[in-house]
């Protein structure tokens, strides 16, 4: 684990020290939790923007969906009634 010095604006940091304190767990592990999951955000975000960027730019091409595949698909959702 890292230590990171992270100066933070005046109502922010007491946010922070009062849902610390509501929770009675430390500023420090919420901050931590919040971090993640808005990393994890963006990591979906850039996923998303990548793979739809990617369906754009094969649209047509021979990159795009397998028709064989696509009907299996179809086949398979028709038959299990989803």
């Amino acid at each position: 684990m890292k230590n990171f010095h992270l100066p933070l604006p005046d109502h922010t940091y007491a946010q922070l020290r009062t849902e610390a304190e509501r929770t009675q767990v430390p500023a420090t592990v919420l901050a931590r939790e919040a971090i993640d999951v808005w990393l994890g955000h963006l990591s979906r975000v850039q996923r998303h923007a990548e793979v739809l960027s990617y369906a754009s730019e094969t649209a047509g091409s021979d990159f795009d969906l397998d028709t064989d595949l696509e009907s299996a698909s179809i086949e398979h959702l028709v038959n299990t009634g989803k």
